[in-house]
């Protein structure tokens, strides 16, 4: 009998909670950002929600899943399984992620084409990471970036470059967001330039689709009053 009360009372509790969720929500999409990156990419998205003045309730982020991206794709799953279970599931879901030099990008790539249910899983990759985003706001470039083994590797060559910008940049910063909120159109229009010549030109070094899911975002916050 014992037991069987402490079965009815978190049962209760778990409803509760399911309510309190609904009742802060918006009434806009509810959207998983899942990140290669346990700091850098987080911060940022995590600034341009609180810039667009998101509702938490509607967007979750996470980057404790490592940096290998099939493990970026499998914990966003994981995590829109358990909230569907839940009664409030997420209706996007976005896999942030490089393909620099890992192994795993491809099968990261044809993993969110596999995923279910359809319209539901995005791919944000940058290529080869993801402060080619972050030079955008600086200058536009189509110039590839190629490691070598007498060479820095080419997310280093793009690091490189962001610090004739930046120069006390260092992957993890808080605040990325806010210093280059000025130069985000810039940046807009840089990454959808790039994303055009490389399709041109049958490429895809250096890309990225960040500024999908900033586009995005932007659309959600013009919904706030």
């Amino acid at each position: 009998m014992g037991s069987e009360n402490l079965f009815h009372k978190h049962k209760a509790k778990q409803a509760r909670n399911l309510e309190r969720k609904r009742a802060k929500r918006a009434a806009y999409d509810r959207v998983l950002i899942v990140c290669e990156g346990e700091k850098t990419e987080p911060n940022y998205f995590q600034g341009l929600c609180d810039y667009y003045r998101l509702n938490s309730a509607n967007i979750e982020i996470c980057g404790d899943c490592g940096s290998a991206p099939i493990n970026v794709v499998e914990r966003a799953k994981e995590l829109y399984r358990a909230e569907k279970r839940s009664g409030i599931p997420f209706d996007r879901v976005y896999c942030v992620f490089d393909k620099d030099s890992h192994r795993t990008y491809e099968a990261a790539l044809q993993a969110v084409n596999n995923a279910k249910p359809k319209a539901t899983f995005f791919v944000v990759n940058s290529i080869p990471c993801f402060e080619f985003w972050l030079l955008l706001h600086f200058t536009y470039t189509t110039s590839p970036f190629c490691g070598t083994e007498s060479s820095n590797s080419a997310g280093d060559q793009v690091l490189d470059r962001l610090r004739k910008y930046i120069p006390s940049y260092a992957k993890g910063n808080h605040g990325c967001f806010d210093l280059l909120i000025d130069q985000l159109p810039q940046a807009m229009e840089n990454s959808k330039r790039a994303l055009h010549s490389a399709n041109e030109n049958g490429t895809d070094n250096p890309t990225t689709l960040v500024h999908e899911l900033v586009e995005y975002l932007q659309g959600l916050g013009s919904t706030n009053p």
